[in-house]
């Protein structure tokens, strides 16, 4: 019906690209609205303890300020429900803000200042004095007692005992990963304005939707009253994929004022008010065959979260599901610490819980004497070993093929500390990637108009990852247009409802959706042209109809329209008989240091079976960020908690390290496999976490294979690198 197009799968640039390079794109931090008034928060410098006072009287009396609040509950907003509660709510941290004095961490906001300028509130800040009762705060794992999350069983699959007995070779190792901040390049941003009872937000945020939900509770609002938007999002990582407590207090202060406010975090803010990757504790055992196939798996993790909160940081997802293994047993805890409430951060669970499965598989199979690459394809789950279904799509031998050839990876080379350049130690490893996708219902809205152009509305978001640009793409293909026809309007509630931008789900759940409504109102158009006896199309076969342009706009102004438009919805099957993750393969070359133990990643190559690739350009860049997200993982990034104070040693970029271009070797992306036909007609799965999962460990891998030394701690920093060694090489 619709022309050929070369518009799926094409490597079109960015239809954002330029308004983002020459600085015109309007982040929430750009809305110009008239009378404007900034918010700037105060916060608790103990971890744990009491406000017992808290001296606003100089702030009260500064220049340009126009109101103070403080933790004694009078803001008037109500209770919304965590994310991580029985009722599954929005907010990120389900204390309502500034309610009490009670303080649960560090960071913890405990005053807001709004005045005319922003320097002006951040002058009134700086003159508040507070006064604390102070307690000592319980902030490391090792100190505190673990718990079954409530609601959580373990999984246990066959039986452990027997698969270990049975077992020629074990291995048990621990493993530890550090707590981890997000930092978008755009921080955490709320503009609110009232007009009566109706509010509108301006937000940074992957999730419009719970955004304007926790508004209208927080509010006593229906939530026809709130409306949302969110137009370009700086980056995210999870950081953005709840409500915070700062978006309710910019909408009271808003309230209160009777002005549009604007509240923006600070960088040393956003270390303490919008989620952390929790540290975690992990202990892996693997019962093995001489031949490498494995007999038993019991995967143990330990993860912190805050005293009100439940979230899990579910170390062993990953594990159950990526071998095929016939005793399986995964336990996970948690331990409830002084600290702000943790969140979903890229890949979460499975970033650091493949860290320590796939780095305790080249354990064994180094104490195997086995090709570690060959000791995975000896325990490839044919089907997903958790629920016995058949993967939807699954090309994770072709991940391994094509990734080691493009890698030029030895299965003979596997002796530890052989390879040497000088001083330099020569180690390469590797390492599996899976991750799974939760199915999201969404709609969206197509039109169609006289002029030959179309717009596609829904509220999903872009927060970096170039979904403007693959939504006209999906919607080009149906219509037969050029994409640069196509108008996408996202982040905005008052647009069709889609879940929210986290868990690698957009395209792959909202791009069907997409594709409902463009076929809807094309068939809609064409239906009533071919029974009009006015119309060129009269009794034609609308399946022989090259749909494009030409036709819509010609109908359109004959029978005098604007426009016409139609909704389309996709509803994922919950209860699909199919399993459905995508799939990868990491292989990473690394020069170690001898002297030093500096640890640099020269090169990485990453096979990827992420369905049908909708824009080439803009999946390579998710996975190249992904990869650079595990080198980060495994080399560098690590949150310092202070365990007297229980504050963030480093809340700024200066001290939290992450990588630059000097550190990224040479990064190569395959693409791999092909469209998943039982997932939807799109075929498209999830590219924005998978590049992170399974790297660190394959870098951490290849630091064995260089030096002989098993770092089991991130991230792999010189010192531990160094004290592994002992004697030295």
């Amino acid at each position: 019906m619709s022309p050929e197009t070369p518009w799926i799968g094409a490597a079109e640039p960015r239809v954002d690209g330029p308004v983002k390079v020459t600085g015109t794109a309007i982040y929430t931090g750009d809305v110009a609205l008239r009378d404007l008034a900034h918010a700037v928060l105060v916060q608790s410098t103990i971890a744990k303890g009491r406000i017992t006072g808290t001296d606003i009287a100089a702030a009260e009396t500064a220049p340009g300020v126009l109101a103070v609040y403080i933790s004694d509950g009078s803001l008037g907003i109500g209770p919304v429900a965590s994310f991580y509660s029985a009722d599954n709510g929005p907010m990120g941290d389900g204390r309502t803000p500034l309610s009490d004095p009670v303080i649960h961490h560090h960071g913890q906001h405990i005053a807001m200042v709004v005045a005319e300028t922003l320097e002006q509130a951040v002058a009134g800040a700086e003159s508040i004095r507070t006064r604390y009762r102070h307690e000592s705060p319980l902030v490391r794992i090792e100190d505190a007692i673990a718990q079954t999350p409530p609601g959580r069983e373990d999984i246990v699959r066959g039986d452990l005992a027997t698969g270990l007995a049975v077992a020629d070779v074990t291995v048990e190792a621990y493993y530890e990963t550090p707590p981890q901040h997000m930092n978008p390049m755009e921080p955490c941003a709320t503009t609110a304005r009232w007009s009566g009872d109706r509010l509108t937000v301006y937000d940074s945020t992957q999730y419009v939707g719970g955004v304007r939900v926790a508004l209208a509770a927080a509010f006593g609002l229906p939530v026809d009253k709130v409306r949302v938007l969110s137009g370009f999002v700086g980056g995210g990582f999870g950081s953005k994929g709840t409500v915070w407590p700062h978006v309710l207090l910019a909408a009271a202060a808003a309230r209160r004022v009777g002005r549009p406010v604007r509240l923006v975090l600070t960088r040393p803010q956003m270390f303490t008010s919008c989620g952390t990757r929790p540290a975690t504790r992990q202990r892996i055992v693997l019962g093995a065959h001489r031949d490498g196939r494995l007999t038993a798996i019991a995967h143990d993790g330990t993860t912190a979260t805050s005293p009100g909160e439940n979230v899990v940081e579910s170390t062993g997802g990953i594990t159950s599901t990526l071998y095929a293994c016939p005793n399986v047993a995964i336990r996970q805890r948690i331990v409830r610490l002084d600290m702000q409430p943790p969140t979903f951060q890229r890949g979460p669970g499975r970033a650091p819980g493949s860290f320590a499965l796939e780095s305790a598989l080249d354990e064994l199979a180094h104490e195997l004497g086995m090709d570690p690459l060959e000791l995975r394809l000896r325990n490839h789950a044919d089907i997903d070993p958790s629920s016995g279904r058949p993967w939807s799509s699954k090309h994770l031998r072709e991940c391994y093929r094509v990734g080691a050839e493009r890698f030029g990876w030895d299965p003979d080379d596997r002796t530890p500390g052989t390879r040497r350049e000088g001083d330099v130690l020569i180690g390469t490893g590797m390492a599996t990637a899976a991750h799974e996708m939760d199915p999201g219902a969404a709609a969206a809205h197509a039109e169609l108009r006289v002029d030959g152009s179309a717009v596609i509305g829904v509220a999903s978001h872009d927060i970096g990852t170039g979904t403007y640009t693959v939504f006209g793409q999906i919607a080009a293909d149906v219509l037969g247009l050029a994409p640069d026809r196509i108008i996408v309007r996202l982040g905005d509630t008052d647009l069709p409802q889609a879940p929210p931008s986290i868990g690698s789900q957009t395209v792959a759940y909202v791009g069907p959706a997409i594709r409902r409504a463009c076929e809807a109102v094309r068939d809609d158009l064409l239906a009533a042209a071919v029974a009009d006896s006015e119309s060129p199309l009269y009794q034609k076969e609308i399946g022989a109809i090259e749909f494009g342009a030409d036709v819509f706009a010609s109908e359109l102004a004959r029978i005098g329209v604007p426009s016409l438009s139609a909704v389309g919805h996709h509803h994922p099957d919950a209860n699909s008989p199919y399993a459905v993750q995508s799939f990868g393969a990491h292989f990473a070359e690394v020069a170690v240091d001898s002297l030093t133990g500096t640890v640099r990643v020269r090169r990485m190559v990453g096979a990827f079976d992420i369905g049908r690739v909708v824009n080439p350009r803009t999946a390579r860049s998710q996975l190249l960020g992904g990869m650079t997200f595990g080198l980060a993982q495994a080399l560098m990034e690590a949150t310092t908690i202070d365990p007297r104070r229980g504050q963030v040693v480093e809340p700024h970029l200066a001290g939290y390290h992450l990588p630059v271009n000097a550190d990224v070797g040479t990064l190569d992306v395959l693409f791999v496999g092909d469209a998943d036909p039982h997932l939807s007609d799109l075929g498209a799965r999830g590219a924005g976490e998978i590049g992170v999962i399974g790297a660190a460990a394959a870098i951490a891998n290849a630091v064995f294979h260089a030096t002989g030394v098993r770092v089991r701690t991130l991230p792999i920093t010189p010192d531990r690198v160094v004290a592994g060694s002992g004697a030295g090489w």
